[in-house]
């Protein structure tokens, strides 16, 4: 399988899987305080439209040294991980509450609200990776 990152064609292996997740990480590591993003718009801001299982396994795998703020990425209907993730239940939440995140009734994150600008802006053809 071949796929395309960082403007060069590399074959998928141990290694384009470690290249994917160190860019996830550093995607992840620019989300703001009181913004969150979805799997799948990580996959697409990094070229992957449709890689966004690719993006949680990369979450999962998050060396703890690194001190990303993964509470921050959720699935793409706003709603959070299980409670186990984070340690209990109702942690993710604490803490994006905290940040000013914002919850609807039905305890999903309010998406249009909240999700991180960069996200647009990418849409937009902004290289979020290249800006300061």
């Amino acid at each position: 399988m071949r796929w395309s990152l960082s403007n060069r064609s590399i074959r998928h292996s141990a290694y384009s899987t470690d290249e994917f997740n160190r860019r996830v990480y550093e995607l992840v590591r620019q989300i703001p305080a009181g913004s969150v993003i979805a799997y799948g718009q990580i996959a697409a801001m990094l070229g992957r439209p449709r890689g966004a299982r690719m993006v949680g396994r990369a979450m999962r795998l998050v060396p703890k040294e690194l001190n990303l703020p993964c509470h921050r990425v959720v699935n793409s209907k706003g709603e959070l991980a299980p409670p186990h993730i984070f340690g209990g239940k109702g942690v993710q939440r604490q803490k994006l509450e905290a940040e000013g995140v914002i919850f609807k009734d039905s305890g999903r994150i309010d998406m249009e609200s909240c999700t991180w600008e960069a996200v647009e802006l990418h849409y937009f053809g902004v290289d979020v990776e290249e800006r300061p």
